[in-house]
């Protein structure tokens, strides 16, 4: 019942188990429930460990996966420390799984050098960690490389950055 596309998930098309931290999409996810008939618990297609975690649960089994190094856990906490106004701890949490290459992880840092948000502005290092991001084909990043070279008078660079982000997405 999991397809493996081998594609970089949309956000918000894909869930991450709580229980492994496995990122599935959206397709997979409903073809478990409705394999395990509609009930509240339903196994993981991974792990095969019951999703009936409650909160408190979903959040050791998150920090006990940051403790492990897992880049998606660590991306995934440092977004709960964002939301939550936190940004130095999510700076924190975000260039773990950067250095781990965890791709987003490199976008969100470059918005946070460029608005600075829990760190000091710095152009230089948001430039550097959305070509990160672009390198690992992240559309969005792709886009605002775009940006950036189109208010540095590089307007064919720009344009070839545009038409690849729209073919990725």
């Amino acid at each position: 019942p999991i397809c493996m596309i081998p594609l970089q998930l949309h956000l918000k098309k894909s869930a991450i188990m709580s229980c492994c931290s496995k990122v599935i999409c959206c397709g997979c996810s409903h073809g478990t429930i409705r394999g395990g008939k509609a009930s509240l618990d339903f196994p993981c297609p991974f792990c095969r460990k019951s999703t009936r975690i409650i909160d408190e649960d979903a959040m050791k089994q998150r920090l006990k996966r940051v403790g492990a190094n897992d880049p998606v856990a660590m991306y995934q906490e440092g977004t709960f420390q964002f939301e939550d106004g936190n940004y130095e701890r999510s700076f924190e949490h975000f260039i773990k799984a950067a250095e781990l290459g965890h791709v987003e992880a490199h976008n969100l840092l470059s918005r946070m050098y460029n608005n600075g948000q829990g760190v000091e502005k710095d152009n230089g290092k948001a430039i550097h960690h959305v070509e990160e991001a672009t390198i690992g084909g992240h559309p969005t990043a792709r886009y605002n490389l775009g940006v950036y070279e189109w208010n540095n008078d590089r307007n064919d660079r720009a344009v070839k950055h545009w038409i690849i982000a729209a073919n990725q997405g």
